[in-house]
Formats: structure tokens, sequence, C-alpha cells
């Protein structure tokens, strides 16, 4: 089912996608997607001297090393979890600061 071009409209769209529960989900794929090919095309993948994790992890499932990839997946998951427990640690601290 097609959605008509003149149902959707700025006066519309908003409402509906902030009352979606997984909008940022819908959001974050994309930008994923679009992320790794960047790392992928600047980064470039040349053994022995440029290496991201994400392409670690990639080449890591392409060569059925599934253990290998999940190891580096936790460690990814572990430290964007800690990045995060920092920032709002330092944002708490100077909320306070502040008063």
């Amino acid at each position: 089912m097609a959605i008509d071009s003149t149902w959707v409209s700025p006066g519309i769209l908003p409402p509906i996608i902030n009352t979606t529960p997984n909008s940022p989900t819908v959001c974050a794929k994309p930008s994923t997607v679009g992320e790794f090919g960047v790392v992928l095309m600047i980064g470039g993948n040349i053994p022995g001297e440029t290496q991201v994790l994400s392409i670690a992890i990639y080449d890591h499932v392409e060569a059925l090393e599934y253990g290998q990839a999940h190891l580096l997946s936790a460690g990814l998951l572990v430290m964007s979890f800690l990045m995060l427990l920092a920032v709002y640690a330092i944002n708490r601290h100077v909320s306070l600061v502040r008063g």
C-alpha cells in the first residue's frame, strides 16, 4: 500500500515519527550502514597498516570466524557503554556544579 504524497505533510509527519517507539532504530540503521561505508572507503583495509574495528569484525564474519567476531563485538559494546557512562557522569557533575 503506497502512501499518497498529498497525505504526508510537514504538519503530519513529525507527530507520527515522535509517537513511533521504533523511530530511533529506524533512523539509526541507515546512519550505521552509511558510516560503515565511509570507514571502508576512507580508512581502507590495508593488511598490516590500516584496520578499524568494524572492518575487523566484518573480516572475521566473512572468514566464518564467528567466535572472534563475537568477541570483538562484545568488546565494542562494552566500550560504548563505558563511554556513555563517562559522558553521563560528566554531564551530571557539571549540572550539579552549576546548581
